[in-house]
C-alpha cells in the first residue's frame, strides 16, 4: 500500500509535468529583438518568439484551477544615465502553485507591460513556456531601417522553413525572402492583394512545413517533437502525448543527429539593461 505522503507526491508530480507541457503552437508569437542590421544591400533583423500572459493563465487555470496565487511588487525606479526608457516600469512577481513558491522581476514601460513581464518570468519557473528557449536564431529580412520598418514575410514562416532545411542536412539560409512554393502551403490570400503579398493567418498552418511527425508506435496517437529541445542526444526524439502511454521513438544507431547542421546559439547580446531577457 502506498503511503498517503507518497500518493501526494506522485499527484504532484504529474502537476509540474502538466504545468511544463508545451504551449500551443499557435499561441506563439514573433517581435523584432534589436535594430536591424545591413547585409549584401538588405536590412535584416533578429526576432524572437513569446508568448503573451493570457496562454500563461489559461495553464494555470486548467492544471490547478483555485490552487494558484499571483502578488505583484513594485519596485523602486532606477535612476541614471544608463536606463533604457523602454525599461522604465519593474515588478517583482511572486507566483504559488500548491503552496510553492517561484519569484521573478519583469520590466516595462508601463506598470502594465512590467507586471506581465513579471508574472510571465515567475511562471517559467514552473516549466510554463520554456521550451521557448530552444528555439534558434530567427533573421529575417526588413522592407527597411526605420523606425516602422516591417519584416518581408512572416517570421514564424522563415523559422519553419530554417528547421525543415536543417532537418534535411542543408545548410540554413534565413535571410532569403519566402517563396511561393512555401507559401501556397502556410498561407491564405487577402482580398484585392496579389498573391505575393499574402499573410499568413495563424502559426498552426505552419505544421505542414516541418516534418511530419509519426504516430506513437504503442497507441497510434499524437507524439511530442523533442528534437529540438533535448539537452541529452541519447534521450527520445519523440514522446507520446498520452500521459497513460509509455510510447518512445529512439535516435537510431549511427544515424546523423536530427539537430546536425542548426550552429549553437551564440549568447544573446544585451539589451541596455537587460541582461537575461526571456523569450516573452
Amino acid at each position: 500500500m502506498i503511503a498517503r505522503h507518497e500518493t501526494q507526491q506522485l499527484d504532484r508530480n504529474d502537476v509540474w509535468a502538466r504545468l511544463a507541457m508545451p504551449v500551443a503552437p499557435e499561441t506563439i508569437a514573433w517581435r523584432q529583438d534589436g535594430r536591424p542590421i545591413q547585409r549584401d544591400g538588405r536590412f535584416i533583423a533578429r526576432f524572437v518568439c513569446y508568448i503573451e500572459a493570457n496562454p500563461v493563465r489559461e495553464r494555470l487555470d486548467t492544471v490547478v484551477p483555485g490552487e494558484w496565487d499571483l502578488t505583484l511588487e513594485l519596485l523602486p525606479a532606477l535612476s541614471g544615465a544608463a536606463v533604457d526608457e523602454s525599461a522604465a516600469v519593474s515588478f517583482k512577481a511572486r507566483l504559488q502553485v500548491l503552496g510553492v513558491i517561484r519569484e521573478d522581476v519583469g520590466t516595462g514601460k508601463d506598470y502594465k507591460q512590467a507586471s506581465t513581464d513579471a508574472f510571465k518570468r515567475a511562471a517559467v519557473r514552473f516549466g510554463i513556456g520554456h521550451e521557448l528557449y530552444a528555439y534558434e536564431q530567427n533573421w529575417v529580412e526588413l522592407d527597411g531601417d526605420g523606425k516602422f520598418a516591417r519584416p518581408v514575410e512572416d517570421p514564424a514562416v522563415a523559422y519553419a522553413r530554417k528547421l525543415a532545411r536543417a532537418a534535411k542536412g542543408e545548410q540554413p539560409v534565413v535571410e532569403q525572402p519566402v517563396g511561393e512554393e512555401v507559401l501556397a502551403a502556410a498561407e491564405q490570400p487577402v482580398a484585392g492583394r496579389p498573391a505575393k503579398e499574402r499573410k499568413v493567418t495563424k502559426n498552426a498552418d505552419l505544421a505542414a512545413l516541418l516534418p511530419e511527425i509519426p504516430a506513437c508506435p504503442k497507441c497510434a496517437g499524437k507524439m511530442w517533437d523533442n528534437r529540438l529541445s533535448k539537452r541529452n542526444p541519447k534521450a527520445p526524439d519523440y514522446k507520446c502525448r498520452d500521459r497513460s502511454c509509455d510510447g518512445v521513438i529512439w535516435p537510431q544507431r549511427g544515424a546523423p543527429s536530427q539537430t546536425e547542421g542548426i550552429a549553437p546559439t551564440p549568447p544573446a547580446t544585451p539589451s541596455m539593461a537587460l541582461v537575461d531577457e526571456i523569450p516573452f
